[in-house]
């Protein structure tokens, strides 16, 4: 396939590229004077994409390193990092603020661009390691020696490609592949199809080792990248097993479509509200939707508490009897969460049965009818069973017991939630909840395919 007019798409335009090389080369100027005037010992490294020339169109934030010698105690680091960030930003009158990975570091906004201003540790390799943006430096300087320019165009029809096919992205909400992970498959493949027609084949476990460190026994996640940087890091870390299965089925789905164009591109099906919540109905099950105030949290730290609150929920109704036959979690990421449990069953009757000790057990069925009366107690299969009262009937009301200050115990709960959970939830009608969750949810299958 030709992916030239692909590639126009996609690619940053000259000028956009001259933009912002001028950008960032301002903004290293500036901290590097500013660091002989004021005698900071430190060098500042645009690194990221934009550095390694694989930003996709539209997408060139700006990540700026101020790398310290490993001599500097890590509070003078954060201090004097922070402060640089900040007199750069006001500099270029940028709107500043704070943010945490393993130091704290500054996100600014200037000229429309984002700009992140992060303190690290200056190393050479990973055994120097003291923090884990210490290695960003090494990953820039490692593909910018080992990608060509031909090799940059394959990185982001593979970006653009996971994109959207919805496996591209790091970050706790997605769980897909790294920018610095897709350089890495293209540097070992050499291009884009032929990282496709390998990642077709993948299994569990499938290893990739650039520098042959031979480390890869020490992990045990769905795809291992040896970090050529640091022997001791996979670089699939973060890579889901769903998001893994999704790339390796839409690998396999492209490469036998007839349509690969539409690959690079959005969905254009049109959201219809009707015609959603028609689907829901056809389906038949009962729908529960809370709804509650989201807290002032980082959003990398939102999301792994929804996903944790939402899963220990579904476990609950689970143990309780109650079918939950699909479940999701959202939010517009400013005010409000959504959980979403889609049942096959949210009604019970009210007599439920309380499997005891295996008839053989003497003692322990002893111990069994004389807690529930002998008078009380039956066998079915090889088992003393008791039957007794549902203490709830109604999958909702189950939830709004275990939504109080005295029971949310019952479940793990993000401990940023828990109040805002207590304080704030409703349940709402389904027709309530935003339309592009509820689409995603209907047909979670719909982006690997075209």
């Amino acid at each position: 396939m030709n992916y030239e007019a692909i590639l126009k798409d996609i690619k940053p335009t000259e000028k956009e590229q001259a933009d912002i090389d001028e950008m960032s080369d301002r903004l290293v100027s500036f901290l590097e004077n500013a660091c002989v005037e004021e005698e900071i010992d430190a060098k500042i490294a645009v690194v990221g994409s934009v550095a390694k020339h694989t930003a996709l169109k539209g997408k060139s934030d700006i990540d700026l390193f101020m790398a310290f010698p490993l001599s500097v105690d890590e509070h003078a680091l954060k201090e004097t990092g922070l402060y640089l960030a900040h007199k750069c930003s006001d500099e270029f009158d940028g709107d500043a603020s704070h943010h945490f990975a393993s130091h704290p570091y500054v996100t600014t906004i200037i000229d429309d661009y984002e700009v992140d201003l992060v303190p690290c540790y200056e190393i050479e390799d990973g055994s120097q390691l003291k923090s884990a943006v210490d290695r960003t430096i090494l990953h820039t300087r490692y593909v910018k020696a080992n990608l060509t320019d031909e090799g940059a165009d394959e990185v982001l029809l593979l970006k653009r490609f996971m994109d959207m096919t919805g496996t591209y992205g790091s970050e706790f909400k997605v769980g897909g592949f790294a920018g610095y992970l897709c350089e890495l498959l293209i540097i070992k493949y050499g291009s884009f199809e032929e990282t496709l027609r390998q990642a077709s084949d993948w299994r569990y476990g499938h290893v990739i080792d650039l520098e042959d460190y031979g480390t890869s026994n020490k992990f045990k996640d769905p795809l291992i990248v040896i970090d050529p940087t640091d022997k001791n890091r996979n670089v699939g870390a973060a890579l889901t097993l769903v998001k893994y299965a999704e790339f390796i089925q839409s690998a396999r789905n492209y490469l036998s479509s007839e349509n690969k164009h539409d690959y690079f591109y959005p969905l254009t099906n049109k959201l219809d509200k009707t015609q959603i919540l028609d689907e829901f109905e056809k389906r038949g099950g009962d729908l529960i939707a809370i709804r509650f105030r989201m807290p002032d949290m980082p959003l990398d730290t939102l999301y792994p508490q929804l996903k944790v609150t939402t899963e220990s929920l579904v476990e609950r109704l689970n143990d309780a009897e109650f079918n939950v036959f699909d479940y999701g979690y959202w939010s517009d990421e400013e005010s409000e969460c959504i959980i979403l449990l889609e049942m096959a069953s949210s009604k019970l009757n009210n007599i439920k049965v309380n499997i005891g000790p295996k008839i053989f057990i003497k003692k322990a069925c002893e111990n069994f009818a004389k807690k529930y009366g002998p008078e009380n107690c039956h066998v079915l299969d090889d088992c003393l069973v008791h039957t007794q009262e549902r203490e709830f009937t109604d999958a909702a009301e189950y939830v709004s017991h275990i939504f109080t200050d005295e029971h949310i115990s019952l479940i793990k709960v993000g401990k940023n939630l828990k109040k805002s959970i207590v304080d704030s939830y409703e349940f709402i009608g389904i027709d309530d909840v935003d339309l592009e969750f509820l689409n995603d949810f209907l047909n979670p299958g719909q982006y690997i395919v075209r």
